[in-house]
């Protein structure tokens, strides 16, 4: 019998498919960094997984439609998450974090749980990982080398300074190093100024 997390990962890789900027692989990895985040910040398990795993379920419905993914992401997760009777007291708490996870957000996270899930989701734009994300991203909607490098410095490299977990803040300056050092050598490799 699968338990509920299982379910919850099976209904997300349902609802984004496996790979992408914002596919499935890339919501493994917020889980992951959310375990590792969540567990250094005293953070309830219960409800940052299913939130890791939920965060982005609307993504392909943004893409379609123009509805703000993590509104009606989190209005998804509620529904799904009653319908598998998931503990009904920490429902709410998961669709905040949902709700308040994005870096464009107007809502900002309060509880430790959403802080957790931000950082994590930011977190997954920096570093090597950050990099191969922007070049997909670039490429997903037909842009080109220059407009993935306009994406770092209008969203990523401001990243660091937008964490809210200490554990988020450690990892973030290692990885943000990282973004540096590659945009440098993509600046000195294509003697394009604005790398």
């Amino acid at each position: 019998m699968e338990t509920p997390i299982e379910r919850i990962r099976i209904y997300a890789r349902s609802q984004l498919g496996e790979a992408g900027s914002h596919g499935m692989d890339h919501t493994e990895r917020v889980t992951s960094l959310c375990r590792v985040i969540g567990q250094h910040e005293a953070a309830d398990m219960d409800i940052l997984i299913p939130a890791a795993l939920l965060h982005d379920i609307a993504r392909p419905l943004e893409k379609e439609r123009g509805l703000p993914h993590e509104a009606e992401g989190a209005r998804m997760a509620e529904a799904f998450l009653v319908s598998i009777h998931y503990n009904s007291r920490l429902i709410p708490a998961i669709c905040a974090a949902i709700r308040t996870h994005r870096f464009r957000s107007q809502e900002r996270p309060e509880s430790p749980e959403a802080k957790c899930l931000s950082d994590a989701d930011k977190l997954d734009a920096l570093g090597a990982v950050g990099i191969a994300r922007t070049f997909m991203r670039a490429a997903e909607h037909g842009g080109s080398m220059d407009d993935a490098v306009m994406h770092f410095h209008d969203k990523l490299l401001k990243l660091k300074s937008l964490m809210y977990t200490e554990t988020g803040r450690k990892i973030a300056l290692e990885r943000h190093a990282f973004l540096e050092l590659f945009l440098k050598a993509l600046a000195e490799e294509t003697g394009n100024s604005l790398s």
